[in-house]
């Protein structure tokens, strides 16, 4: 059973969604404010966060930040803070997705099962399993990046990208395909969540990330994994 923690300080928006979730077999834990929000993900460990940006002590972004600094959990912003720069933003901070207010409940469970499914499901192990460059070696059946003898934290969804691209090294993978495979269908127009990603990837990973050498863009088509 997959725990999810859903923060948010509306009463019926945590009561529709616990009544929904808890039917089809979640179990549910909630916070109406930010800090104990980061104290019920310390202590819970759920499985993926469902997260208002608007609470009433800290802002959201706040709270990915701090989950984000031990915990890759997958975190849907829930939010009526709806344009662009706001979702920027979250997903800068580490949130994996964003929906926006007021929601269909089969589109929020739809996104919910494919974060679970992201952060859960194990990297086959055929092909080159360890795939080492000069500054960083990504290990695709342990899930894992080593720079400098040390592991980087990736998000699943980070993880999820560099996967994809690793496996595909050499060759230009499609914007739409690329948020087909980490995301799912439906999310084939959101290109600024792979501007946003592939930034953090490159910060984490790249020598000098204003000029990649692994993670290249083909403007307006793709991008494409160099050893």
């Amino acid at each position: 059973m997959n725990t999810v923690l859903i923060v948010d300080d509306e009463p019926q928006i945590l009561r529709t969604l616990r009544i929904n979730l808890t039917a089809r077999g979640y179990r549910v834990i909630t916070a109406v404010d930010g800090a104990t929000a980061v104290r019920a993900a310390a202590e819970a460990k759920p499985d993926v966060i469902i997260l208002d940006l608007g609470l009433p002590d800290i802002h959201g972004t706040t709270v990915i930040e701090r989950v984000r600094g031990w915990s890759g959990v997958p975190i849907i912003v829930l939010s009526a803070l709806g344009d662009s720069a706001d979702k920027v933003t979250a997903l800068d901070a580490g949130a994996d997705d964003y929906v926006t207010k007021p929601f269909g409940m089969d589109e929020l469970l739809a996104r919910l099962r494919a974060a679970v499914r992201r952060a859960t499901e194990l990297a086959p192990a055929d092909g080159d399993a360890v795939v080492e460059t000069e500054h960083f070696t990504v290990d695709l059946a342990a899930k894992k990046v080593h720079r400098d003898g040390a592991e980087v934290h990736l998000t699943p969804t980070q993880w999820g990208i560099l996967e994809t691209l690793v496996r595909n090294r050499g060759k230009l993978v499609p914007q739409k395909q690329l948020l087909r495979e980490v995301w799912g269908p439906g999310y084939d127009t959101q290109t600024h969540y792979l501007r946003v990603y592939l930034g953090q990837l490159r910060r984490k990973l790249e020598p000098d990330p204003s000029r990649p050498r692994y993670l290249i863009t083909e403007a307006g088509m793709g991008y494409r994994f160099e050893l």
